[in-house]
């Protein structure tokens, strides 16, 4: 039997790392996942545990080239971006990769901020709330001034999915969906690295840059290897490749980040202020977005529902839609507590979508993720924007397919499907 022909993707997470084969039609045929223990760097702090994740990288494509099943004909990555990974002269890795969440020196950032225009003017101009180390630019600024020895020892820093190319490849590029990803590095206006970063000698940190549907280079002289993509924009290539009317993506999770690739408008202060920002889609055009945090609220609360009313924690799957609960105020039942719960984070997520909606001219929103497939949300969001067409979303590992589609024409001969999205439509039930 002919093997079949793939592209492998790794789907690089906080918590899960996947490598993941999609054949010639963009079916998902094979996947396998795990996880690493968290390590610390030098001042305690959990971080990744970069030098795990290479070995399993490796070990992971010896025993793919063996299986006799498949034929490899590219590989890509998706990953989380807002960590930086760095390298010394002779291309070895200078540990560890820090961690985003971890708390900035308050000084340095007062420092960096005054010295530059204020969190106002770098803000605005980079389309990035300031976010400490999850603005990936502020990392390298930190080592440059806490640790300059170790700085110095740095020849090329790459965000995470780049650097997962690198480790094939040998070869070092930059690409927009990571540098333009709230690192506070990319100036939008410009089009190009921000001021401060060349006043800091950082440009000569980063590696040059290369379009996120290009080849990196060739694994066995052979195979080519995508440059790598940030997952949050892999997750909407899916989408920009099968729709052409502008929509919204409201990708939901622990946050909810509703995606807006067809608003242009330079993000203002006040929307920074409410937690906006803009992203970079594969084709290097601005992504305004706006993010609740409302899957975590979710999680918390329905925890203390099954508590209150002797339910399972996941109890909350099993309930439908039913207008009547929402016409009373009550609580008396798991039931009715969950259509205000719902109600609740909807009177929220309006207000965060329509901070990405305004001034556009959206048809349509695709809802994926976890909400995606719940009744009780899907119908309120429809009821609460009955002008747009709602729609739920199904795609097998998004960010995954996503990295697959962006090097498509290097490696795929055969057209698009334009099936590779499942979409259920809801009406709004709300009569004027």
């Amino acid at each position: 039997m002919e093997p079949i022909s793939v592209i492998a993707i790794f789907d690089i997470g906080k918590t899960n790392k996947k490598l993941l084969l999609f054949d010639e039609q963009y079916n998902l045929i094979w996947e396998t996942a795990t996880q690493f223990e968290e390590i610390e760097d030098e001042d305690g702090f959990p971080c990744e545990n970069i030098e795990a994740l290479c070995k399993w990288v490796h070990i992971s494509i010896v025993q793919l080239l063996e299986e006799k099943r498949f034929l490899i004909k590219a590989f890509n990555f998706s990953a989380y971006g807002a960590s930086f990974v760095y390298l010394d002269n002779e291309g070895k890795l200078i540990p560890p990769l820090y961690n985003y969440l971890k708390p900035y020196p308050t000084e340095l950032s007062k420092k960096f901020y005054l010295d530059y225009g204020g969190e106002q003017k770098i803000s605005k101009e980079t389309a990035s709330p300031v976010l400490g180390n999850l603005n990936s630019g502020m990392q390298l600024y930190r080592i440059k001034h806490l640790f300059p020895g170790k700085y110095q020892h740095i020849e090329s820093s790459l965000h995470l999915p780049q650097f997962l190319s690198f480790l094939l490849t040998g070869n070092k590029y930059s690409d927009f969906t990571s540098i333009g990803c709230h690192t506070q590095l990319w100036n939008f206006s410009k089009k190009g690295y921000h001021d401060w970063v060349s006043e800091e000698g950082i440009d000569l940190k980063l590696a040059p840059m290369k379009p996120t549907d290009s080849v990196c280079g060739y694994f066995n002289q052979w195979i080519p290897v995508g440059i790598g993509i940030h997952d949050s924009s892999s997750a909407l290539i899916p989408y920009l490749i099968s729709f052409k009317e502008p929509f919204i993506l409201l990708s939901t999770g622990t946050w909810c980040i509703s995606l807006n690739p067809f608003n242009h408008q330079v993000l203002t202060t006040a929307e920074l202020k409410q937690d906006c920002l803009c992203y970079i889609s594969f084709k290097g055009n601005p992504v305004k977005a706006s993010r609740l945090f409302a899957g975590y609220e979710h999680e918390q609360a329905v925890k203390k529902l099954a508590a209150q009313f002797n339910k399972p924690l996941d109890y909350y799957a099993t309930v439908s839609y039913d207008a009547m609960l929402l016409k009373s105020k009550a609580e008396e039942t798991y039931e009715s507590a969950y259509h205000q719960l719902i109600a609740t984070i909807i009177q929220q997520q309006v207000i965060s979508t329509n901070l990405v909606l305004a001034g556009t001219y959206v048809g349509k929103i695709f809802v994926d993720g976890g909400f995606s497939k719940n009744p009780v949300y899907m119908q309120l969001l429809a009821d609460n924007f009955q002008g747009l067409e709602i729609y739920a979303a199904s795609i097998p590992q998004a960010s995954a397919l996503g990295a697959a589609l962006a090097i498509h024409h290097h490696w795929n001969e055969k057209n698009i499907p334009t099936d590779i999205i499942d979409l259920k439509y809801y009406a709004s039930k709300i009569t004027i």
